[in-house]
């Protein structure tokens, strides 16, 4: 087993960390103003070759694999994960659904789009009746002919009301549970499509939430991702946006980590650096076994999946510890900083706030847990019984 990586994955690393942290101040604005990035970023990271990296070449992808993808978006994660988002959306987001179960067609519109930046796609899955429980959504699409009618409405998806298209998982038949649920791509600002007011998070500042509403919202035929019945090819998608929440934990835990490193050499008490006291050493050294036990997990399952997806074990147990273990790394870094790592004036307690979000979002860590027992004993249990 080799757990190196190789000189081309090194330097892309390496190229990815330097422009992400050319960034630094932009972040910082967006925190300060909640906005999101500029159209400018977006075609920028497009240019420099950051979005849509382990897409097929003849959609504008680099054609690399998806540990490719994972090891840019740590980087820019590390900075922020406003700035990274495009970047999480383009290579391990819906866009990858479309790419492996879309028609021909909806393929040549939007990659290529997603690669030069020109456009974000984002998921819309949960409802406010369907969470963890997603086979209970209710937003239907009906198929006339060469069209398909959608209503209904999703909550909690993350770019609604910014981002340039959505990736919509509904009811495609009258069959019970995942039996009758498929998925539709729209474009923003289509007719019948509308968003309620921008929701207020603890962190993500320059991430867009907002309800989505579908009145009679108007689609060609050849918008249909997977039909009703293709649930678990979707799921399937979602296994790799699994490792990309991981490795935006990853991320921000790794930033923290690198900050409070810095911070405990410098900063002294009692006539000595904060580095030299035994209580100190434990914490920073818990920290990086942390890190690096994420770090080895995602690589794992993305090393396995090779050009596939992800197993729902090996991404479950990537995210679900990288969840944690970002909660874990932040809290203990902000501590370490004291009323520094509480100001605002430092970024600690932005890492805090954003690395809690992660393990809410794609599936909260208690249902990762359920995924890796049911993995273990080679069964899906029933919630509902």
């Amino acid at each position: 087993m080799d757990f190196e990586l190789t000189d081309e994955q090194r330097a892309l690393s390496e190229a990815a960390r330097a422009y992400a942290t050319s960034l630094s101040q932009q972040a910082r604005e967006i925190e300060r103003s909640n906005e999101p990035p500029g159209r400018d970023l977006k075609l920028a990271l497009g240019a420099q070759g950051f979005l849509g990296v382990n897409l097929a070449p003849e959609y504008s992808g680099l054609g690399l694999g998806s540990l490719e993808a994972l090891l840019i978006l740590e980087e820019f994660a590390k900075i922020h994960p406003a700035i990274a988002f495009p970047v999480f959306e383009s290579s391990v987001g819906p866009v990858k659904a479309i790419e492996r179960f879309g028609t021909e067609a909806l393929k040549r519109r939007v990659i290529p789009e997603v690669c030069r930046g020109e456009k974000v796609i984002a998921i819309a899955m949960s409802e406010p009746d369907a969470g963890s429980a997603l086979t209970d959504l209710k937003t239907r699409g009906e198929i006339r002919g060469d069209r398909i009618i959608l209503t209904g409405g999703k909550r909690w998806c993350s770019g609604g009301g910014r981002a340039d298209g959505y990736v919509v998982y509904c009811k495609l038949s009258d069959a019970p549970g995942a039996k009758g649920i498929g998925a539709v791509y729209i474009d923003a600002g289509v007719a019948g499509l509308s968003f309620g007011e921008r929701e207020l998070l603890m962190g993500w500042r320059g991430i867009y939430s907002a309800d989505m509403f579908f009145d009679e919202v108007e689609i060609p035929l050849e918008n249909l991702i997977v039909p009703a019945g293709g649930f678990s090819k979707m799921m399937e998608a979602f296994d790799l946006e699994r490792c990309g929440n991981a490795t935006m934990s990853l991320g921000i835990a790794a930033g923290a980590f690198d900050e409070v490193l810095a911070y405990v050499q410098e900063r002294r008490a009692f006539g000595k650096p904060l580095i030299e006291f035994q209580a100190v050493q434990l914490k920073i050294a818990e920290m990086a076994m942390r890190i690096e036990a994420m770090r080895l997990l995602i690589h794992r399952a993305a090393r396995r999946a090779d050009t596939g997806f992800p197993s729902v074990a090996d991404s479950s147990i990537a995210k679900c510890f990288a969840n944690e273990g970002v909660r874990e790394v932040t809290g203990q870094a902000l501590q370490l900083m004291g009323g520094y790592g509480y100001s605002k004036e430092f970024q600690m307690e932005q890492r805090f706030r954003d690395g809690w979000g992660w393990g809410i979002a794609g599936g909260a860590i208690d249902i990762q847990k359920v995924n890796i027992a049911a993995s273990l004993v080679g069964r899906r249990f029933n919630q509902r019984a």
